[in-house]
This record gives structure tokens, C-alpha cells and sequence, in this order.
């Protein structure tokens, strides 16, 4: 099926099933532990054996030798894989540095060995007795040195992306009211709480594995592609994922190192990244230096604007699209984008929640707010007299739908922003108290997704497709769509995902997952209502499924009428999705409090209005933007990988030394969802949430900690001892 025109009445608007709060299917299993995640499954051939991954100790060199002999001869040890006995390996284009390093070392943590014994005890212990012998060279490790590099040749560090619309330079210098400021966003982590692990086994020239991963199809190719062998022969499974946030979209290397350990140790291994080397061996979110200059009149009309940004990465690394909101957020008439790779020799960045968006909106959102203050105006207010229902940069091209002045005005007066006070007044004894505001956007993508829906003949439905659950909900969004289409019960549906053997879904990525994988699943149900309208003899453009029965016209027949049958689609996009800018839009609004004496950030409140089409599950979506939110928290206050410039490693790599949020970080939230069904974008007529809850709360909170102290803070993380010598005295 090919959606090409704006959806009509379809069996989805009934709205019997879809739409309502439904608790997630995948939760008494993860309460009671007996939703098995990679490293745990137990369906394999024979007791596995354990794997452990030496880390590269330098970020930039060669390995000049690797002495593997006393770990050879350790208790337990069946074999030790490096790039020496390893046999060929191939790059997949979807992993800028080699999986498994040696003799060239590109970053620090880069896999160079894998121990394989019986117990994991006895691979830890002889994974100790390795000894590299390394010959060090020197890198860029400094973000700040690297961004004024001009010498880097094209691909290393030139301009790579940007858009121009009018005269931006003209406008800028013309106008009566400037913002003109720098904002830094540091690398961050992922941080997942289930590590990147796999269990891999061969049956001849076939690979099965257990493991973690967003992205099943593109997962198997690169393995393929890595491995050197036919993608027929490799058969991944990922039913259940512990947090992926990006991290996992892509093939790491304990995929690849457990294949490499089961095929020379012939016999099933497990392969878990300690969790150190998940900072430094993984992606992360690149880091950012980006300048903003706004410009306006003094009603607050936005006459010229432009965000340049340079983010770090390595050598031939992903590009970053911090500058990507901008283009569309905001009216006005002469624009700027640019954005420039500083090469560094950090170990990979690449997809975090929100990629691009996030870390823009947290310098964009800000520099709104300044210019607010330049203009003695309600940040609220500036935001809304600037809307836009058109692309800024292509003014024929209209938005699919956009509501962002109704989740403004909708969460200004649900938070009491009327009561907001002027920056660094009030106080609560020695607490300053302060409210901030920042947009949110996030850019809509449909992803081709397909699915499989078969009937037993006895009234029950199960879904085949390799979509994954990354604790989102897609087992329970699914199984509301397949009851929806087909007039069953809940407990009529099976759901089973995460298997490539599966029909190819859009995978869990980009806050697409839920639109896509749903549509592919809508567009398989209407093949198979209409196999079984054909079999009961029965009008497909008159026939309606609901209460286990088939109607149409005055004839009726159990859906257990129809016998067993299987029905397989696949949605794919026609040309409206470029007629139109798809887009999610929301509205972040947060109350601080800031210590006078110590510099003590508490966050009181915060609320999130969200304008994301039609909301296919109220409950799962909330609990994905209240995660998004509490992350929100993380990268304004706390998170920040932190470099060693000498040695080129981030030092802060497990999770003692890399903070993120915990509960008692975290107040109250509120969700508000407009609910608008958007028939532009997919026969559901929804759209994504699930990086939405990320965008803009980081401005949004430096926002608020200004309005509390008047200090404005333009590097993350807002952090105290940047505040601590400009606070007000205590009274």
C-alpha cells in the first residue's frame, strides 16, 4: 500500500481501541523478570560460553603487539580473537570506525581482543593477563582548538550544510533590536540502563544471534556486511531492549565480537560490554559550539536570524543537524543556517534522542528568551507573534499541520505564567525562584514498514514484523491496531517483533516507530479484511469488523467464519510526504529554584503541551514524554562526557562519574496532548511523541534558572559553580 492522498474515514477513526490508555502488554513481564533481554536468552543449542572485550588504552596510534599467550593458557580459556587471527573483515557504511581495532587505533576503547573461556569469571581474569604493547600518536582532542582549525581539506571539517533565504547580513545590521551569542553543548551519552550485549552462535555458514538492537534490518545487513557473509545466512532477534535512546541503532562491536568468539570457539558465546566501554567504545551525542544572531524590530517581528553551528566528531563521522529547527520554527525573512565538522579524534558521535534538535532548541530557545529581554517582551508572546503556517525558507510549501501558538497559549495559562516575576525577584526565604518557556519542535519521518497478520481460525490475530520495543510500547500500540482493524479484543492479538525473519518494519528510531510500524501494520489488516470479506462473500467497501463479527448489509458472520489465513503488506510514501512539512510541535514551561547561598538548582514543575497529531495510546505516550522530559533535565543540568584534551578518552565513562537524573531529581510533571489527527501523514494520522518530550526542556530550564538568578548561562551544563560568584546576595 502507498499512501498518496490525505487519509479519509478509515476503521481507525472508530476509535474503540486505538486512542485509549492502555497498559503496556511488555510490563508484568519486565516487573517479574521474565521478559528475557539479549544477554539472557536461553534458546540456543548448547551451553554458551562467555566473552570479554579488551579496550584500546590509547585514542589515536598502533598496536604494535598483542600478547595473548598467558591469557591462552588461563582456566577455562577456549580461544582469543584479535584482528591478527580474526580473518577479513569488511566495513559497513553504517559504522564510521572498525569494529574491531588493530593494528591502527582510531579512538580510545576501540575493541582490540575478545577472551572467550567458560565462565565469564575465568574470561574477566584472563582478559587482565592480555598485554598490548602501543605506539601512541598525536590527535585532536580538543573540541575548542579543533573548531578554529581552516586548513581541514573537504569531508574534515569544511562547510558541509547551511540554507540562505534573503539577505540575512542587510537585515541584521539593520535592525534595531540584536542578539548576537555563543552557546556550547557538551558530548553526552546514551547511558541505557540494559548495556549493548549479544549471544551469537553458527550452524554451518548460519549466524543467529541474540541482541540488542533499535533497528533489526539494518542491523543484519551490516553484520553481513561486516562478517563477510550472504544476509540470508544471519538471523538477528531483539524482542526485548533496555533503552536504546540512538545508541543502538547501529552494529556495535559485542555483535560482532561474539560472532567472531562463536565461530573460532565453535560453540554459542555471550558478548556484554562492561559498562565503561559502553562511553567510550559506543556513539554519543556529538558536541556543539554554535552562534546565534537575531535580529528584530521593536513590535518583536523577526526580520533576520541565523544559527551557525560546529560540532565534533571524528574522520568521515555522521554530519549534525543542531540547525535543522531553525529553518522552520520561526517566521522571517532573511535567514542563515551553516553547520561545520570539527574533526576530533573522540570516539565516534552520532543519533542521540532528538538528534540535532535537541542540542539546537537548547541554543536557539535560549537566544529567543535574550531577545525577549531585549525587546522588554513576554517570551511567550515573542514566540507566538512570530509563528508561521508556512516553511519560512519555501513560503509555498505549508505545514501538514501546526499548532504550536495553541500549545503556547494553552500551557502559559495551565502553569500561571502570568505570575512570572522579572529576573532575580522572587524569593522564597534563600530560595531564588524563576519560570522558564522554550518551543519544542521535532521534524515528522515515515519510514517504509511492512507486517504480517495471521488468523487461526478461531477468532485470534498474531503480528509478525521485526519492529522493536525499546520500552516504548510498540507491543501494545500494535496490538490496539490490529484490534481496531479487525474487531477484536486485546486479548485476541498476539504480537511478536523483533525476529528478521520477520517482515521488515520501520524500527525504533527518530520517533517514527509508532506512526510507521502501526500504518505497515494497517496496510497488511486491510489485506487480509479483504481476503476475508472475499472468502464470507461479503463487500470490502461495506463491510465493518467489530465484536469478533463481520456485518455487511444485513449479513453477519463470525470472524472464525473465515478460517486461517495470513495477509502481508507494506506501507510505503507517496509524494504528499514531500508536498507538505511534516512536523511535531509542543511547548515546555519549568519552574526552578536556585539556592542563594550555594548555587543549588531544584527543578519544582514542569509541563509539556504537545501537538503530534492523533495520540494512539494517552498512557505510553505520556510515560515516553515524561522520560523525554527527566532526559531534558540531565543534559540542562548535570550531563556532560568530559574530556581528558592530553589523552583523548572521556573520564567520566560509567555511571558513578556520568550523572543522569534520578528520581529525587524530579517533580511533578504534566503532559497535555492537543490530539489533533493529522490525515497528511499516514492512514493513522499520527505522529511521533517520543523525542517531542526532549525538545526545547533544556532551554527551557536555563530559561527558568536566568528568570530566578538574572545570570544567564550560555555553556551546558547549567551547572552551579557557574552561577556561584553573580548570584544575588542572600537576604
Amino acid at each position: 500500500m502507498k499512501f498518496e492522498t490525505p487519509a479519509g474515514a478509515n476503521p481507525i477513526d472508530r476509535m474503540e481501541v486505538v486512542g485509549k490508555a492502555h497498559d503496556r502488554i511488555d510490563g508484568p513481564l519486565k516487573t517479574t523478570g521474565r521478559a528475557p533481554y539479549a544477554y539472557e536468552h536461553r534458546e540456543i543449542p548448547a551451553n554458551p560460553a562467555y566473552g570479554v572485550i579488551l579496550g584500546a588504552g590509547i585514542a589515536r596510534g598502533r598496536l604494535k603487539s598483542l600478547d595473548t599467550s598467558a591469557a591462552e593458557r588461563a582456566p577455562g580459556v577456549l580461544v582469543v580473537v584479535t584482528a591478527a587471527n580474526a580473518g577479513p573483515l569488511g566495513q559497513s557504511g553504517m559504522n564510521t570506525a572498525p569494529l574491531l581495532g588493530g593494528p591502527e587505533i582510531v579512538h580510545y576503547h576501540q575493541a582490540i581482543a575478545l577472551v572467550v573461556a567458560r565462565t565469564f569469571e575465568e574470561a574477566t581474569a584472563a582478559a587482565a593477563l592480555l598485554r598490548p604493547d602501543y605506539a601512541p600518536e598525536a590527535g585532536r582532542f580538543d573540541l575548542a582548538v579543533a573548531s578554529r582549525d581552516p586548513a581541514l581539506p573537504p569531508g574534515q571539517g569544511a562547510e558541509q550544510a547551511g540554507s540562505s533565504f534573503g539577505d540575512f547580513d542587510a537585515a541584521f545590521a539593520a535592525a534595531p533590536v540584536k542578539v548576537d551569542q555563543t552557546y556550547a553543548t557538551p558530548p553526552e551519552a546514551h547511558a541505557m540502563m540494559e548495556p549493548h550485549a549479544s549471544i551469537a552462535w553458527w550452524e554451518g555458514e548460519r549466524l543467529t544471534a541474540w541482541t540488542s538492537n533499535q533497528m533489526i534490518a539494518w542491523g543484519r545487513k551490516s553484520v553481513a556486511e561486516t562478517l563477510k557473509i550472504a544476509p540470508e545466512n544471519v538471523r538477528i532477534m531483539s524482542p526485548y531492549i533496555g533503552g536504546g535512546f540512538g545508541g543502538k541503532l547501529f552494529l556495535r562491536t559485542d555483535m560482532v565480537m561474539a560472532a567472531l568468539g562463536a565461530r573460532a570457539a565453535k560453540c554459542p558465546v555471550k558478548v556484554v560490554l562492561q559498562r565503561p566501554l559502553m562511553f567510550n567504545n559506543t556513539t554519543h551525542r556529538p558536541a556543539t559550539i554554535q552562534r546565534l544572531r537575531l535580529g528584530a524590530e521593536h513590535d518583536g517581528t523577526i526580520t533576520a536570524i541565523a544559527h551557525e553551528n560546529v560540532y565534533a566528531n571524528m574522520v568521515d563521522g555522521s554530519d549534525d543537524s543542531s540547525t535543522n529547527q531553525t529553518q522552520f520554527l520561526y517566521a522571517g525573512a532573511n535567514r542563515l543556517t551553516k553547520t561545520r565538522q570539527a574533526v576530533v579524534d573522540w570516539p565516534e558521535g552520532n543519533a542521540m534522542r532528538a538528534p540535532g534538535e535537541a542540542t539546537g532548541l537548547m541554543a536557539l530557545e535560549v537566544a529567543m528568551d535574550e531577545l525577549a529581554e531585549g525587546l522588554g517582551m513576554c517570551p511567550v508572546k515573542l514566540r507566538i507573534h512570530n509563528d508561521t503556517q508556512v516553511a519560512p525558507e519555501n513560503p509555498s510549501k505549508a505545514f501538514s499541520q501546526r499548532h504550536l501558538v495553541a500549545c503556547l497559549q494553552q500551557g502559559a495559562e495551565r502553569f500561571g505564567w502570568d505570575r512570572r516575576s522579572k529576573a532575580g525577584t522572587r524569593r522564597e526565604g534563600d530560595l531564588l525562584i524563576g519560570m522558564g518557556v522554550a518551543a519544542a519542535y521535532r521534524g515528522n519521518i515515515n519510514m517504509t514498514s511492512a507486517a504480517r497478520v495471521k488468523l487461526d481460525g478461531k477468532g485470534h490475530a498474531t503480528v509478525e514484523t521485526d519492529m522493536t520495543d525499546i520500552g516504548t510500547g510498540s507491543y501494545t500500540i500494535l496490538a490496539q491496531t490490529a484490534a481496531e482493524m479487525l474487531g477484536l479484543p486485546m486479548s485476541a492479538v498476539t504480537v511478536t517483533l523483533g525476529d528478521s525473519s520477520f517482515p521488515v518494519s520501520a524500527g525504533s528510531g527518530g520517533q517514527w516507530g509508532a506512526n510507521s510500524s502501526t500504518s505497515g501494520l494497517y496496510a497488511a489488516c486491510v489485506k487480509l479484511r479483504g481476503q476475508v470479506c472475499a472468502k464470507l462473500g461479503l463487500d470490502p467497501a461495506e463491510a465493518t469488523f467489530a465484536k469478533g463479527q463481520v456485518t455487511a448489509g444485513n449479513r453477519s458472520f463470525a470472524l472464525s467464519d473465515a478460517g486461517a489465513m495470513v495477509a502481508e503488506d507494506t506501507m510505503q510514501w507517496g509524494q504528499i510526504a514531500k508536498d507538505y512539512v511534516q512536523a511535531t510541535f509542543g511547548a515546555h514551561f519549568v519552574e526552578v529554584s536556585v539556592d542563594a547561598w550555594t548555587g543549588e538548582i531544584r527543578v519544582r514543575r514542569m509541563l509539556a503541551v504537545c501537538d503530534a497529531g492523533r495520540i494512539l495510546n494517552p498512557k505510553t505516550a505520556r510515560s515516553q514524554m515524561i522520560g523525554a522530559m527527566t532526559m531534558g533535565v540531565g543534559g540542562a543540568l548535570m550531563e556532560e562526557l568530559a574530556v581528558d584534551t592530553r589523552f583523548g578518552h572521556f573520564v567520566n565513562h560509567d555511571l558513578a562519574g556520568y550523572e543522569v537524573p534520578v528520581h529525587l531529581d524530579i517533580p511533578h510533571q504534566e503532559v497535555i496532548f492537543l490530539d489533533t489527527p493529522d490525515d497528511k501523514v499516514s492512514p493513522m494520522k499520527a505522529k511521533g511523541v517520543g523525542e517531542l518530550g526532549l525538545c526545547g526542556v533544556a532551554a527551557a530550564l536555563a530559561n527558568a534558572v536566568y528568570n530566578a538568578t538574572g545570570v544567564r548561562v550560555r555553556e551546558y551544563p547549567v551547572t552551579l559553580d557557574k552561577l556561584l560568584d553573580k548570584l544575588p546576595q542572600p537576604v
